[in-house]
């Protein structure tokens, strides 16, 4: 009975230790999650990768940053979500920064033609669109022919812009306006398919019958 009791105390006493153990594993762990988000924060807060209002692109959502804090950043998402990443995505992963160093941004407009499109009308029309615009800073604008397939040519519009917000703007007046004049004056340069009858086919009509 001594000896049963003796293993008892020894067991408990094996518990105890064991649980102090991993209680200090786990406060451990804990404190050093703790301290590296903190370093993360304070790495953010003096190189500043990111600033409140950058454009930023994240987990594949385009918004501004809201908040930053030394444990997580709000990011507003252009729907007016709110994403909240820890701030060790921001030194752990890639993002996209478009107002590192300015805002200024180049909008683009891509439109697949057909090979007949007056590609210097198009070019004279793309002008006096974005002159027109307010949203146009006055810096620069081109219209390139940047790629072709068996079907089509693709037209790559470019123009200014002081943001984001006004490059969003200024790209859908300009998709808008060109595809409205390729409607209105050259709609034969919209996307057609060709086809061509073969020798010795038979042709609609005499099917038909047939």
């Amino acid at each position: 009975m001594k000896y049963a009791k003796l293993i008892f105390k020894n067991i408990l006493r094996n518990k105890r230790r064991t649980l102090l153990t991993i209680s200090s594993l786990v406060v451990s762990l804990f404190l050093i999650i703790c301290l590296a988000t903190i370093l993360t924060g304070l790495v953010i807060a003096i190189a500043q990768p990111i600033r409140i209002n950058d454009i930023v692109v994240v987990e594949g959502e385009f918004g501004s940053i809201e908040e930053i804090t030394l444990t997580f950043v709000v990011v507003r998402l252009w729907d007016q979500r709110r994403l909240v990443l820890p701030v060790s995505y921001f030194t752990e992963r890639p993002f996209q920064c478009w107002s590192r160093s300015s805002t200024e941004l180049t909008g683009v407009v891509l439109l697949n033609v057909d090979y007949s499109v007056p590609v210097e009308s198009v070019r004279a029309e793309l002008g006096r669109i974005v002159k027109d615009s307010p949203h146009w800073n006055r810096r620069g604008w081109a219209l390139e022919v940047t790629d072709s397939t068996e079907h089509t040519v693709v037209l790559r519009a470019q123009m200014s812009a002081d943001d984001s917000s006004a490059a969003w703007k200024l790209r859908c007046e300009v998709r808008e306006r060109l595809i409205g004049f390729l409607q209105q004056q050259c709609p034969e340069s919209l996307p057609l398919v060709r086809t061509s009858a073969v020798a010795g086919a038979p042709t609609a009509k005499e099917r038909r019958s047939a």
